[in-house]
């Protein structure tokens, strides 16, 4: 499959396979692109920004709502793509492609509802005789660099705001799942995008992302990834508006009142879709010690009934991480817990690139699962002793994605909702609920910046004042 670059579908002198996680066979090659491949993008995302920023708002949103019945037509196609690259289970793979065209439509229409305002300069001392206010323009230039775990969803989710403010788009996709962009790329072009508002360069995500990020041509860059790699975007972008969505362990507080069979349920949801690769993903269960062990012994039946399988079975709730080496990482983490004083509920075994899904229990605040970003299926349970305990240890983290807490005590569920350092806050349910349009960030080490398709859309664009003088 080729890249998309300067108006052409390109080839590279290098290639790179795409892997299916499950059975370990090689999908498609795409080009592994080089320096010249990146000049070329930024050279024609420059002339693609002056044609995006030419059109109206009326001409994109219909661009973009044309894209949305193309992307509603194949969500068949795009699921089997989904589930293949990422080894997703193909019903987790379906629900994600079947929010793509719904995603499109809200741009297109967020898109045309950017407002300036009018400024009531005379409320400034001596100030008169001027007419103040502000509009909002395009960026210019917006280098998209997204994850391997949503590759429809979280394209979408940049690309869309950003198209449909006027910007021109350097979608820039995991190395691992290309394939779906791709074929949101075609699909964009296909409903009328100008040839140079969007490219699409694959290849070495610690090349090709310096190279992008650093250059001056790019106004503005959307990143969700590790916090790691945010920082290092973060060192190199110079002078350019940044939206980073990094990493997270996210936790959520049990209190004594909470309906357990509920709470269990929920757990067994939240911990492990999409084999627990999701930044928003249940990480940490801060459970009171009066109901502590009624949790334990009522969550394990629901994860052990969680149907590990292939990505294409539809009875498959759990299948393969994104890679083995991946799964070798949880796996080692989980025996590291187990032989700090963690005890195994369940699971823990591997098989490949399929790590069992796992709960543990009695983890403490300084070990690595609690701490870092585990990004697989495993699940932590600590116990704690009151609603302040509870918070003191939901906040021990570098992160701030996420939160939840289950309870019946709106009092306790007020102070959770104010004290949590979170981006996101829940109250009865898990940290793992997204809504399209919402506000969508993080705090601390989870980055900065808003998601979201008006949030997004706000953030795809700057604001220009200006004044009229000499109006006596």
């Amino acid at each position: 499959m080729r890249m998309y670059i300067d108006g052409d579908w390109c080839d590279s002198a290098n290639k790179m396979p795409v892997i299916e996680p499950f059975t370990g066979d090689t999908i498609e090659t795409v080009p592994d692109a080089d320096a010249d491949d990146v000049e070329r993008t930024l050279a024609a995302a420059v002339q693609g920004a002056r044609e995006m920023a030419a059109l109206t708002a009326y001409d994109r949103a219909r661009i973009l709502n044309r894209a949305a019945d193309l992307c509603a037509a194949e969500v068949e196609a795009l699921t089997e793509l989904i589930a293949r690259e990422v080894g997703k289970p193909i019903a987790e793979a379906r629900g994600e492609a079947s929010r793509a065209a719904d995603m499109l439509r809200l741009a297109a229409f967020e898109g045309s509802q950017m407002r300036g305002e009018t400024l009531p300069l005379d409320a400034n001392a001596a100030t008169t005789g001027k007419l103040g206010f502000t509009l909002r323009h395009p960026c210019g230039v917006v280098v998209a660099i997204t994850p391997f775990n949503y590759p429809s969803l979280l394209v979408i989710h940049k690309i869309g705001p950003a198209l449909a403010t006027g910007n021109a788009v350097i979608l820039k996709p995991a190395t691992n799942t290309p394939l779906t962009a791709l074929a949101l790329t075609r699909i964009l072009l296909e409903a009328g995008l100008p040839p140079n508002g969007l490219q699409c360069i694959t290849g070495s995500g610690a090349r090709l992302g310096p190279a992008l990020c650093a250059d001056p041509r790019v106004r503005k860059i959307s990143f969700t990834g590790s916090t790691a790699v945010g920082e290092s975007i973060a060192g190199c972008a110079g002078v350019k508006k940044l939206s980073l969505e990094l990493g997270s362990a996210c936790p959520m507080v049990v209190m004594p009142d909470a309906d357990l069979d509920a709470v269990a349920k929920a757990t067994a949801t939240a911990g492990y879709v999409n084999a627990g690769q999701v930044c928003i993903s249940l990480q940490r269960v801060l459970v009171h010690e009066k109901v502590y062990g009624d949790y334990l012994d009522a969550v394990k039946q629901p994860v052990e009934s969680i149907k590990v399988g292939g990505s294409l079975d539809p009875e498959t709730q759990l299948s393969a991480m994104i890679t083995e080496s991946e799964a070798e990482r949880v796996g080692a983490w989980v025996d590291e817990a187990v032989s700090d004083g963690a005890r195994l509920v369940t699971g823990g075994a591997r098989d490949g690139a399929v790590m069992q899904p796992t709960l543990l229990a009695d983890v403490r605040p300084e070990m690595r699962v609690f701490q870092d970003e585990v990004f697989g299926p495993a699940v932590a349970a600590t116990p704690v002793s009151d609603i302040d305990h509870a918070i003191a240890l939901a906040n021990d983290s570098r992160y701030g994605l996420a939160a939840a807490i289950f309870t019946r005590d709106v009092n306790n569920a007020m102070r959770f909702a104010q004290q949590a350092e979170s981006g996101n806050v829940h109250i009865n349910w898990t940290p793992l609920w997204r809504a399209d349009l919402m506000p969508y960030g993080g705090v601390k080490g989870s980055g900065f910046g808003k998601e979201g398709i008006r949030y997004a859309a706000e953030e795809m664009t700057e604001t220009k004042t200006v004044v009229f003088h000499g109006l006596d």
